[in-house]
Formats: structure tokens, sequence, C-alpha cells
């Protein structure tokens, strides 16, 4: 993306902001991170501030459809987006957003979640794989790659760089982790993450959350959750198996130096 020192930087959709400090540090930019969730952000700025970043990175509350609303239009260097645009109701209305609030001849990042564009919605199992993969990880909808792609250019962006990193020929596919096979662990500690994701593994986990459930040791609705959390797992092995779904796709983006609008 270029970043240079003293850059202001906006994270769409920043977690507990593990990223925003990781590129602020590496990149010496000040980074701001927006998330909906005030617990999230709480345990943002508690990280932050025990790395000693808080005079860097900031976190805000707020709406990423909403964004020229909140911070005003031309006012971000840069702007990146890690699987978090996915949960947009619309590629546009985000990418719009994005768009308004990049200073003339600022860069947009993204790392997005999507179906390939071998996905077919008229073929049955593939209509229920992208579901199952909603379902499972709270996404109003799974849309291909190559809307991604136009939405970007329709709201005025000029691409720089894509590429589907799931195509890259790794030995070790994206999906290991949740796959459940133990012969692709990489560490020790793998073998332990890796096992959690295996049919016994599953069975063990599940059958203890359940009981502590029923004893009132974890909250009500905690099994359940862990059911969809099972559902997401498989059919994102799935989707990396069969390359219908990809988590992987980046993009770099650049607004005109001489804003249209």
């Amino acid at each position: 993306m270029g970043l240079r020192p003293g850059m202001r930087v906006l994270d769409v959709g920043c977690g507990v902001g593990g990223p925003a400090r990781e590129i602020a540090r590496f990149a010496d930019v000040n980074i701001v991170g927006l998330n909906n969730n005030d617990f999230q952000i709480q345990r943002a700025r508690r990280y932050t501030k025990k790395a000693g970043l808080e005079n860097q990175v900031s976190f805000a509350k707020g709406d990423f459809m909403k964004l020229s609303e909140q911070f005003g239009e031309n006012s971000f260097d840069a702007v990146y987006a890690i699987e978090a645009t996915v949960h947009a109701p619309t590629w546009e209305g985000v990418y719009g957003e994005i768009m308004k609030v990049l200073k003339p001849g600022g860069v947009f990042g993204v790392y997005e979640w999507c179906m390939t564009d071998t996905w077919d919605p008229s073929i049955a199992t593939h209509k229920e794989l992208a579901h199952a993969i909603e379902f499972g990880n709270g996404i109003p909808e799974m849309r291909p790659l190559r809307q991604a792609r136009e939405a970007m250019v329709k709201v005025g962006f000029s691409i720089e760089h894509e590429e589907d990193l799931a195509d890259r020929p790794d030995e070790v596919p994206w999906y290991y982790p949740l796959e459940g096979d133990i012969w692709k662990a990489q560490t020790a500690w793998d073998c332990f993450t890796v096992w959690r994701m295996s049919w016994s593994g599953k069975l063990v986990s599940h059958t203890a959350i359940k009981f502590m459930e029923i004893l009132g040791l974890l909250p009500k609705g905690t099994y359940d959750v862990g059911e969809s959390l099972k559902v997401a797992a498989d059919a994102l092995v799935k989707g990396g198996q069969t390359k219908l779904f990809t988590p992987m796709y980046l993009a770099i983006c650049r607004k005109p130096a001489i804003s249209e609008s």
C-alpha cells in the first residue's frame, strides 16, 4: 500500500486491533480503528495501551456504512479492511463510503471473503455451501469475487493489484487448521489446534460445552453458538477444497488524484 510515516490510516472493522498495532509499528503511521462492538473496542484499547501505542493507534465506535458522516470526506491518507467488509449489506455501499473518506490519490487495501468466480448459484450444492458460510459466520450474503471487483470500479477506484492468494501453490492449504487432519499440523501446538477440529475433538469439546451449560458454568446459548461455528468450519473447509470460496481475495485500489466528485 506504500504507507509512509505520519500517514493517517483507517482500519475498517478493526476487531481488537491486532493488525492496527502491527501496521503502526511497522510503517510508523497513525491508525484509527473502527468497530461497532463496545466490548471489542475496550479490549483493543487495553491491548494497545499495554503495547505502548495509545498515542499512535486509537479506536472509534461506528458504522462502516456511514464513514463520511463520522469522519468527514477526504480525511484519511489510506484505508484498509481485513475480512470485514463481507459483512456489509452491499460492497458498493461500503466501498463508496471508503472512497469518500480517502483523500484524493489515497490508497485502499482490502482482504475480502467471497465466493470464487467458478461458484454458480444456480447449482443447488453451490448455493447450499454459500448459505452454510453465511449462517455459520453471520454474513448477510456471500457474493462472487467478480462483484467485489465490479463494485470497486463502480464507485471510482482504480485497481492497481488484485490476486486470490488462495490460488497460490502452497503445500499446506489455508484451511488446514479447520480440516482436522493431524498430518497437516506444522508445530507441536498445531497438533492440539488441528485435533480440536477433528471428529473426536469436536465430540469432546461440544459435549463438554453442553454439560457446562447445563451446570450453569457457561451462559445459556453457548452450545448453540458452538454448533453454528461447527457448521461454519465445515463449510469453509468444503469451500476451500472445492475452490468455490476464498477468504483471501486481495485488492489494492487508488482514489483518483483529483476527485471526480
